[in-house]
């Protein structure tokens, strides 16, 4: 059995209720609620596998409006005791995983503004997000392999949360669309 996981149910419209071989968890926004969410269901299920989709800004302006396979996440929203942005106090700087794809930056606030992307891009990734540095990092703890895919739905820019409201039921098609064709559900 494997476990669906998306932050928001809306990333999940296209998806039906009932996906065979699939459990469903939505956890809310933010590495907070993902990790406390993710954590509570692998410790009450043994999972063989998490498949998280979802939505994610683009700040690499080669990245087009498609589904990418994730690689690895870091954290944009930290900063470790010397000042390293990017760098925690206690937890790895990136989590990787076997995948080819795209690096993503997680951080607690939905990233809308250009003077945000100019911080963020130096780091090396090439979308944003809210929770996939929490979602691999606890799936790792547990000895889950995880999946992340991720649906541009904006280009975090000024005035991106409302491209992502626009555009978060397409992202969905989009994403379910790459389930289907991967594991033929």
């Amino acid at each position: 059995m494997r476990l669906l996981v998306a932050a928001l149910a809306s990333e999940l419209v296209a998806f039906p209720d009932d996906l065979p071989g699939f459990d469903r968890l939505v956890t809310g926004p933010g590495k907070l609620q993902a990790t406390y969410a993710l954590t509570r269901a692998l410790d009450a299920t043994a999972y063989d596998e998490v498949v998280v989709v979802g939505t994610a800004g683009a700040i690499d302006a080669r990245l087009d409006a498609d589904v990418y396979e994730i690689s690895a996440a870091l954290q944009h929203d930290v900063t470790d005791i010397d000042g390293i942005v990017g760098q925690h106090v206690s937890l790895p700087p990136r989590v990787e995983l076997e995948a080819e794809g795209v690096t993503i930056a997680t951080g607690d606030h939905f990233v809308d503004d250009a003077e945000a992307v100019a911080v963020i891009r130096p780091l090396g990734a090439g979308l944003v997000d809210m929770e996939t540095y929490a979602y691999i990092w606890v799936a790792q703890r547990f000895g889950v392999p995880i999946r992340v895919l991720k649906a541009v739905s904006d280009r975090a820019q000024d005035g991106a949360i409302t491209d992502w409201h626009a555009a978060v039921t397409a992202c969905s098609h989009q994403l379910r669309n790459r389930i289907r064709a991967d594991y033929d559900v």
